[in-house]
């Protein structure tokens, strides 16, 4: 009885920080392994160098999240040349998009693959198509199951009516909507806690009719509700966010208070924007005591 006593004791000593779990998304703009030149790359794309994956290593040693929701990445082989795979595992739809949603997570973690969720990807058979989403089960040991998927949609459409849509590109991110709504019942119907993270090409506010629609299948929290993005902002100016994360189930109750976070990074030459990325990670903390 005494050991067992003892790691009891040791278990109810854990600071708070060890009991909480931190959340990012990421898009780090077509980061691929492959040679600058390849086909199935923009031609004016510029590749990086080693001293820009150095750039980014240091950018997610500071961002030292728990788990990264990830866009535009080449898979594993791509999130390792950021992500040290020592201590991150990674998860990536099985396709052969360039430009993929996956997820980054600490190896101390609990994960179960889900099946992708498909239904995002309307072309399939198109040569660009859109991304599937990516879909784990997370958990620390011991601790509540969350469920995580990892977005990005259709572009085109960032603030237009998704119901009454006067463009294709309003119409495809409709339909991704519906796709996303059928996915927050199934949460739903389970009682289990998730989260929507990603780039979601679009600026939501309260009456986004886009966000209506998921919050119609489940009551959703927005964590960057009433923030701007300053993601290399001029003069001090912001913008509307296209990257989200949505909480839903009990996870809304699980959100730490002021934890949101945008890691800005630090470098202001618009030249670096191309081999750092146009987006600034996001991220939250949660904590399911």
């Amino acid at each position: 009885m005494r050991p067992l006593l003892i790691a009891l004791l040791a278990l109810l000593a854990l600071p708070a920080a060890a009991q909480e779990i931190k959340l990012a998304s990421w898009n780090i703009a077509w980061l691929n392994t492959r040679p600058a030149g390849h086909p199935d790359l923009p031609p004016r794309l510029r590749p990086r160098s080693e001293a820009d994956f150095a750039r980014l290593r240091a950018y997610a040693e500071r961002l030292a999240a728990d788990v990264v929701a990830l866009q535009e990445v080449d898979g594993p082989l791509a999130a390792a040349r950021v992500f040290d795979q020592r201590a991150y595992d990674f998860h990536f739809p099985a396709e052969t998009d360039i430009q993929r949603a996956g997820f980054a997570w600490r190896r101390e973690l609990e994960v179960t693959r889900n099946p992708d969720l498909m239904g995002l990807d309307t072309a399939p058979t198109a040569r660009r198509s859109l991304r599937r989403g990516a879909d784990i089960t997370v958990r620390r040991p011991g601790g509540p199951p969350l469920r995580l998927l990892s977005v990005h949609l259709g572009a085109g459409c960032s603030f237009s009516s998704v119901r009454q849509p006067n463009t294709f590109e309003c119409q495809r991110l409709g339909q991704q909507a519906e796709v996303l709504a059928g996915w927050i019942a199934e949460r739903r119907r389970e009682g289990i806690a998730f989260a929507i993270l990603g780039d979601f090409n679009r600026r939501m506010d309260r009456n986004d009719d886009f966000l209506a629609m998921l919050n119609e299948a489940a009551p959703l929290l927005r964590v960057n509700q009433g923030f701007a993005d300053p993601c290399w902002a001029r003069d001090g100016g912001a913008r509307p966010f296209i990257d989200h994360i949505l909480l839903g189930g009990p996870a809304r109750g699980w959100l730490v208070r002021d934890s949101f976070r945008v890691l800005v990074y630090a470098e202001r030459d618009p030249a670096l924007r191309d081999v750092l990325s146009d987006h600034c990670p996001i991220s939250v903390r949660l904590d399911a005591r």
